[in-house]
């Protein structure tokens, strides 16, 4: 999967003096079927988390709360995105090693995903990982990928 298939996301933002609000819609603002929601919260100071892959699983992250990098990898280039706004996601598609870092404190990492969980759709080693990739001669499956330019950057 190349990085110009990963991208940041921008939600929608209704802004008002008691509060703002953000909201993320299936096949609106995230381009898949959301089958599992989870967080990340209360990761140790100097924690990172992630350090795999999925063969079909699409993401989107987002900094509820403070901030997080999420690194990205291909297996050939490594690309870090700063995540710090709760109206901003990065989509994140199959076959793409991912590592997540530099927690703030208090921060919590949502996680809207394509598919449930299936242990057998993750790579949990790198090497194994890249082997899969210099040997694979089929790409990932986009199938289930809407494209709705509207809050893509």
């Amino acid at each position: 999967m190349p990085f110009e298939d990963c991208r940041i996301l921008r939600f929608p933002r209704v802004e008002d003096r008691r509060g703002n609000l953000s909201f993320i819609e299936a096949n609106r603002h995230v381009p898949f079927d959301i089958e599992r929601v989870y967080y990340l919260y209360d990761v140790p100071g100097g924690a990172a988390r992630g350090g795999h892959a999925h063969k079909q699983l699409w993401q989107v992250l987002v900094a509820i709360s403070g901030s997080f990098d999420v690194i990205l990898d291909d297996g050939e280039a490594r690309q870090r995105f700063s995540l710090n706004r709760s109206y901003n996601g990065l989509l994140v598609g199959p076959m793409m090693w991912r590592e997540l870092d530099n927690f703030s404190s208090g921060s919590v990492c949502l996680v809207l995903a394509s598919r449930p969980y299936e242990e057998e759709d993750y790579y949990r080693d790198y090497d194994h990982y890249r082997d899969n990739l210099r040997n694979s001669g089929s790409p990932p499956d986009f199938s289930q990928i809407k494209r709705h330019p509207e809050n893509l950057e």
